[in-house]
């Protein structure tokens, strides 16, 4: 249904495109399953944790541990893309991820083993699963208009992620949080079904190969990657911590439908947003708009700490969107572009990667570290904000090869 749907909407608009409707269609379609999974849960593992007694100062040392293995999760899962093709490693990514979110969902029961099951689990899934998508995208979109085809994605990762964690908060406070990570167990058993209907689109049996990668022209993507990986931690692993324990902290189970209901409420923006941006990423504006955003998202962070309202919280949320969509957006083009260019796809995939869980470390080191000065929840989480506030700039310093001459 998804793949039909989908697949009518690209054949009116890009009936001269080099890689098949097929394709693209069944990606976006796995994708779109792959995102409702994770967003049903991604949001409420921090919270289910705090609601489940774990103090923040544990949480934030959990999180530590848990980027820190993706980053290294790294090479071993770009090894598996490499020799069994970006397809058969997404499949392997959603079935490894079931046992993490059964296991999870006994947190109470088993503790630590319930989190030592989901790191290996879920930190593996998630890191193979990003390296295939984005091995996978970069082979088979097309150059001419890839800002829109990167705009499509992103709607459909704004629907996933805007109206899951509401279905999924839904779920947790009416019958319980448990049920929510089972639903999404079954889903990632769907996620990858279409992507089979064609051939992988790159050459099997490939082994990791870094010599004459130019490391001079990709490093500074990489560096700022890490900031990239500071601001997806502190949206989607703090934020929620901060408004469990200080905007919604009298709230019970009923913060899952709360949190759940702001992110559904920027999807509308996302959508909206997603389009225009696309257009201006092919009309050759993406560095205009990468450096814009940044700097909004930016000032976003830096307003976090003073939120102490629901209505605050939404307004936050939308803001958030409107930025994070467009840097991310003009950054995924520019990245798609140097992967071409470097002549080792899977190896610069593999860096930017690693890159991103490094940002998760270092996001949740200093949210550790502020909970080590402070007990006080506000004020640590608060100035996690501010650090990715300012270290969220570093995204800027990015030189992408494809923004160097426009306007």
């Amino acid at each position: 249904m998804f793949q039909g749907f989908i697949y009518r909407i690209l054949v009116r608009r890009h009936f001269w495109r080099n890689a098949t409707f097929g394709e693209i269609a069944e990606l976006y379609t796995a994708r779109m399953l792959r995102m409702t999974a994770n967003a049903m849960i991604a949001t409420f593992v921090a919270i289910y944790m705090f609601k489940n007694d774990y103090s923040l100062h544990f949480i934030a040392g959990y999180y530590v541990i848990y980027f820190l293995f993706k980053a290294l999760m790294a090479y071993p899962g770009a090894q598996i893309v490499a020799r069994v093709g970006p397809k058969h490693a997404m499949l392997i990514a959603n079935v490894v991820s079931i046992p993490s979110l059964i296991a999870f969902s006994f947190l109470d029961e088993i503790g630590i083993w319930a989190l030592l099951t989901y790191t290996l689990c879920q930190g593996s899934s998630m890191t193979l699963y990003s390296i295939a998508h984005l091995v996978d995208f970069s082979k088979v979109k097309h150059d001419d208009n890839a800002g829109k085809e990167i705009g499509y994605m992103n709607i459909i990762d704004k629907i996933a992620a805007g109206i899951s964690p509401l279905v999924g908060g839904l779920i947790a406070w009416l019958i319980n949080p448990e049920v929510t990570m089972w639903v999404a167990s079954v889903l990632l058993l769907l996620a990858a079904v279409p992507l089979f209907r064609t051939a992988e689109p790159v050459r099997l049996g490939q082994k990791l190969d870094f010599r004459g990668f130019p490391w001079a022209m990709a490093w500074r993507s990489m560096r700022a990657e890490v900031a990239v990986g500071i601001d997806s931690t502190a949206v989607m692993v703090i934020w929620p911590l901060f408004l469990a324990s200080v905007v919604f902290m009298q709230s019970g189970d009923v913060v899952y439908a709360q949190i759940g209901a702001l992110s559904a409420i920027a999807v509308f923006v996302g959508l909206i947003v997603s389009h225009v941006y696309g257009v201006l990423i092919d009309r050759k504006r993406g560095r205009e708009l990468l450096i814009s955003t940044t700097a909004l998202k930016s000032l976003t962070h830096l307003m976090r700490p003073f939120v102490v309202t629901p209505v605050s919280a939404v307004m936050t949320n939308v803001l958030n969107e409107v930025a994070a969509a467009g840097y991310a957006m003009a950054f995924m083009r520019g990245m798609f572009d140097l992967a071409d260019r470097t002549g080792h796809r899977i190896v610069y995939v593999l860096c930017i990667e690693a890159a991103l869980n490094v940002g998760g470390v270092v996001a949740s080191l200093v949210l550790f570290l502020a909970l080590t000065i402070t007990t006080d929840a506000q004020i640590a989480l608060g100035a996690t904000f501010i650090f990715a506030g300012i270290a969220i700039l570093f995204i800027m310093s990015a030189r992408f090869p494809i923004y160097r001459h426009s306007r």
